[in-house]
């Protein structure tokens, strides 16, 4: 597997901006609030030949009123547990304080090679400001500017040369597939990664929205190999006040964008909600595989046959026309069920790659039209001559060619897609149906 870097330091030192200069990305969230970043993020760099994985955390904080300081610390310890090499982030601009001298304190203990990285030298002449974090007892501080990249190249020539070149780089199938949990905030979307990961990889509290970033975690357990991502909690326009948060409902859109398929998470205390048809509404648009996945049913009181069925009926009716996805349900806190969540979601990623031969789908399909055929407009009546599936779509596709293909109405359209769906397992990805002139 990769080298991996960990960026530590007290809150507000540009650690997150640091991260985006180097893995030259905008993944981790950027403002001029202390402790923006609470989660562990990771990228990937490439220097000189030499590629290695790298994790911004959030800022290592003592007797603060966060509430979420211990956790935040927690998620800091990790990184440094888990990498071959720390940066160490301080600010020439705020000199070296109290908070800096117990984070070297913890960095010397761990035994790891540390690099000082005094940030915000945007002036050769504030570099000079540097020299008192000699003090610290790790090295040689390396003048950098994140903002405006001055020194990152030096900085990145120094980290390369501490890197094990000899450390396996881990190569991954380009037809991995990549699984995104997303629902409003405070649905259980970190627990069911906690849970089918068996450690604290995400911060998990009961406040909504406390994951900020979406985090890509690779799990190769029981035989599954595929991308796990979970999402910073999508909240209704309305409520979204502070920038960070702005920023958190973008990146959980971009997240459904990059998937192959969506674990929708309902939480089942509180049933389906508008705000759910909105998430559900993303995913339809950018075409995406589906599972829902109620959660929590371990807290509800009625658990008959007949209360679930009632469930998934008005589950079904509020998503419609779309209902032919799975619709499981468990607790990410028992992990009840999750882990054939998963093998779900691999099955609906493996019907989003059917594909059905020319001479199969027309018969199959040609007599269903015949018998049905669409309906006359203005006395013209429609012909399909032949079908086929196109190649290479993010979706099962599949091109009708008829002779007068303007004439052919939407409901007829839903038509033909129920009639593929008796006879092929579409089930859980949208198709694609066309009618095109011959």
């Amino acid at each position: 597997m990769n080298n991996l870097v960990a960026i530590v330091g007290r809150p507000n030192t540009g650690k997150s901006t640091l991260f985006n200069r180097l893995t030259q990305s905008r993944q981790a969230i950027v403002t001029d609030i202390a402790g923006t970043t609470r989660d562990r993020l990771y990228g990937k760099v490439t220097w000189n030949g030499l590629e290695f994985s790298l994790v911004d955390t959030g800022g290592w904080i003592v007797n603060s009123d966060d509430i979420l300081e211990d956790e935040i610390n927690k998620q800091v310890k990790i990184a440094i547990e888990e990498a071959d090499v720390i940066l160490l982030v301080v600010d020439v601009m705020s000199g070296l304080t109290d908070l800096d001298s117990v984070a070297a304190q913890l960095l010397r203990r761990s035994g790891k090679p540390v690099v000082v990285v005094a940030n915000k030298s945007d002036t050769h002449k504030i570099g000079y400001q540097a020299a008192e974090f000699y003090s610290l007892g790790l090295g040689d501080p390396f003048n950098v500017s994140s903002i405006n990249g001055l020194g990152t190249g030096d900085l990145l020539d120094h980290l390369v040369t501490k890197l094990n070149r000899e450390k396996e780089v881990e190569e991954l199938d380009s037809d991995t597939p990549k699984f995104a949990v997303v629902g409003r905030p405070n649905a259980g979307k970190s627990s069911l990664v906690n849970s089918l990961l068996d450690e604290d990889r995400n911060i998990v509290t009961n406040i909504p929205g406390t994951t900020r970033d979406s985090i890509h975690t690779h799990y190769t357990k029981f035989g599954m190999n595929f991308y796990l991502i979970d999402t910073a909690g999508i909240r209704k326009k309305g409520k979204v006040d502070e920038d960070l948060e702005y920023y958190s409902v973008i990146r959980s859109i971009r997240v459904i964008e990059e998937a192959d398929v969506c674990i929708l998470m309902l939480d089942a205390t509180r049933g389906i909600e508008s705000q759910d048809l909105n998430i559900f509404s993303l995913i339809q648009k950018n075409r995406k595989g589906l599972v829902v996945f109620v959660n929590k049913w371990d807290t509800v009181e009625d658990k008959s046959n007949e209360s679930m069925k009632f469930f998934e009926k008005t589950i079904r009716f509020r998503l419609a026309p779309f209902t032919d996805f799975p619709i499981l349900f468990g607790s990410a806190t028992t992990k009840q069920r999750i882990l054939k969540l998963m093998d779900v979601a691999k099955e609906v990623y493996v019907n989003k790659k059917t594909r059905i031969s020319t001479s199969i789908l027309n018969e199959e399909m040609l007599p269903v039209i015949d018998a049905t055929p669409p309906p006359s407009n203005k006395g013209k009546y429609i012909k399909v001559k032949y079908i086929t599936q196109l190649r290479d779509t993010q979706v099962p596709s599949f091109v009708f060619f008829c002779n007068l293909p303007q004439y052919i109405k939407e409901p007829y359209k839903r038509f033909i897609e129920n009639r593929m769906r008796e006879k092929w397992n579409f089930t859980g990805t949208p198709i694609n149906i066309f009618f095109r002139e011959k």
